[in-house]
């Protein structure tokens, strides 16, 4: 009798020592382990920090990949009839009527459309070509410098140049028959006294005409009464 009731004791006291054994053995499992042993797992894709994607700029459109605008019809380059008595090679500028005839004798002008000078800066008289020149420079005058300060002293030649592709000189004056790389101005009174051709135009009477060739400009006095002048 003696020894079940030690047995019992002892039970007792040994399932006392599991359980505070259990106890210890669960209180150190929930401290942190210093070094962690489990996989690196994946985490989901909201989470994952977006990929780095370079930012590219996109170029500006180059004005030469432009579509070139398109002239009403009577400022399209075209041969047409026309009397005068000057000599084949003459240039005469009808400067209210914006259009410039290349003379070919026999009744016959090549006319192309032009942009003249805005109000108080047409001009007229009799000049020659003293110079010709491809893709020219710009040196802006005094005279203009002094009425728009904001502009370059002198820009290289290129299709960027307000003076385009060819330029004619006109004797010992500023005034040149010209390229312009902004053709919808063809057909307006616009320019500070300069004579403006589209690019494929003055490049096309630039081909025809020789150094010395006669240039007459018609005062703007003379404007059509079906004509303003101005690109329709």
């Amino acid at each position: 009798m003696t020894h079940f009731r030690l047995s019992r004791r002892a039970a007792a006291i040994a399932a006392l020592a599991i359980g505070a054994v259990a106890f210890s053995g669960a209180a150190e499992a929930t401290q942190p382990l210093p070094f962690p042993f489990l996989p690196l797992l994946p985490q989901p894709a909201a989470l994952q920090p977006a990929p780095f994607v370079p930012q590219v700029q996109a170029l500006p459109q180059r004005d030469e990949d432009a579509a070139p605008a398109e002239l009403p019809a009577r400022l399209k380059r075209q041969t047409v009839s026309y009397a005068t008595h000057e000599a084949p090679g003459t240039i005469i500028i009808d400067t209210p009527n914006t259009h410039l005839y290349y003379v070919l004798g026999g009744g016959r002008a090549i006319r192309y459309g032009i942009g003249v000078g805005r109000d108080g800066f047409t001009w007229s008289g009799t000049q020659s070509i003293t110079k010709k020149a491809e893709w020219p420079d710009w040196t802006p005058p005094p005279e203009m410098i002094a009425r728009q300060p904001y502009l370059p002293r002198h820009m290289a030649g290129g299709p960027g140049n307000p003076l385009g592709a060819r330029a004619m000189y006109l004797g010992g004056t500023i005034y040149r028959i010209h390229g312009t790389n902004a053709p919808s101005t063809i057909g307006t009174h616009v320019s500070s006294g300069c004579i403006r051709l589209t690019n494929e135009d003055v490049s096309d009477l630039y081909s025809r005409v020789s150094v010395g060739a006669k240039v007459i400009v018609l005062p703007d006095s003379r404007r059509a009464d079906n004509s303003s002048g101005r690109r329709g």
